[in-house]
């Protein structure tokens, strides 16, 4: 399916208001999150049903981990100090009782959203969309997505059936009571990530988004998911700033092991240079697509890639050959047909 296709708004009915979606809203850099309260104002303002369930401390470079607490209370302040430690390692935000903290990595707050909270404190129990964060700071090719908590919240998601968007902004990190007019960049970031996804949204045919009540609404193929990049905004563009149909390969970042300078004996991070050829090949889809990295860092244009939760098994010469190699080397040793429900996995289930 040509991404185009879902996001062609002239040849397909909007959808309104009166269609809000339900939406689970999580991050990796906690509940406080100017950015994540900015864009879930803005989605419930525009009439959707939106809970959130992040951290309830900074949980930045924890991936898919999907670890959950031990200790039935805070042992510390929660980030901000919004909630004390002693208070219960699951809660709702002091002002506002469809924002939830739960003392677990992004991942973990998912599935505490999607089996918990929303089943026992919401009025739906599958949400049509997840969405996760704004997070503070990019999240770009395939290596970073691996490490990102933002990513790990919304793959998560879409392992689960749920569609998902993990939105990643430029700015520095800031708690939504410092967020207080329109020049803030977390507003701006968030605008731009509501204009993304409200406009997603709105491609999606009406028949899709009328379900009776009790259905899940599909807004994206099974096991689709999206990461959205978002560059350093200005005053004058981000209401107007474009948005570039990407892939996660191509200039893409990955990291080497450097002697840590201001600790002697210890080692940290830097970016090879130049760039890794494994992390940017080009196996599946569309190689004629940019790489999010350069439309983002190199444009200064918003970036939006596709991925599935199906990363496996490409198809190609290469890949071909592989399998050649293996078989005559008798590494198959045995075929099985998959089961007819992998089968029907790539339907768009409209």
């Amino acid at each position: 399916m040509r991404f185009s296709s879902l996001l062609s708004c002239a040849a397909l009915a909007l959808a309104s208001c009166s269609n809000g979606l339900n939406i689970l809203m999580s991050n990796d850099d906690g509940f406080g999150s100017g950015n994540l309260r900015e864009l879930y104002k803005m989605l419930r303002a525009d009439g959707h049903n939106v809970y959130i369930v992040a951290p309830a401390t900074q949980q930045s470079s924890q991936g898919g981990r999907s670890v959950f607490t031990d200790e039935p209370m805070l042992t510390t302040n929660s980030i901000y100090d919004l909630v004390k430690a002693g208070a219960p390692s699951l809660g709702t935000d002091p002002i506002d009782t469809h924002i939830w903290y739960y003392n677990g990595t992004p991942a973990a707050c998912v599935f505490v959203g999607l089996d918990y909270v929303l089943p026992n404190f919401a009025d739906f129990s599958v949400p049509d969309l997840v969405v996760t964060g704004p997070n503070f700071g990019t999240n770009l090719g395939p290596f970073v997505w691996t490490l990102s908590g933002t990513a790990g919240a919304a793959y998560a998601a879409t392992g689960r059936g749920i569609p998902a968007i993990a939105l990643s902004g430029s700015n520095n990190a800031v708690p939504y009571f410092a967020v207080r007019n329109e020049s803030s960049p977390a507003y701006q970031v968030a605008s731009v990530a509501y204009r993304v996804v409200q406009s997603i949204i709105n491609s999606v045919p009406i028949s899709v988004l009328k379900r009776d009540v009790g259905e899940t609404r599909t807004i994206l193929p099974l096991g689709y998911g999206l990461n959205v990049n978002i560059p350093p905004l200005f005053a004058d563009n981000y209401t107007t700033i474009p948005v570039v149909h990407t892939r996660m390969t191509g200039d893409a970042d990955t990291n080497k092991a450097v002697p840590n300078p201001d600790i002697p004996g210890t080692f940290t991070w830097a970016n090879i240079e130049p760039l890794a050829p494994g992390v940017n090949a080009c196996i599946n889809g569309n190689c004629t697509l940019p790489g999010e990295t350069y439309v983002v860092n190199t444009l200064g244009l918003v970036s939006l890639s596709l991925y599935t939760v199906d990363y496996t098994a490409p198809e190609s010469e290469e890949t071909e050959e592989v399998v050649q190699w293996f078989t005559h080397g008798n590494v198959f040793t045995t075929s099985v047909k998959a089961p007819l429900i992998y089968k029907h996995s790539r339907r768009f289930t409209a």
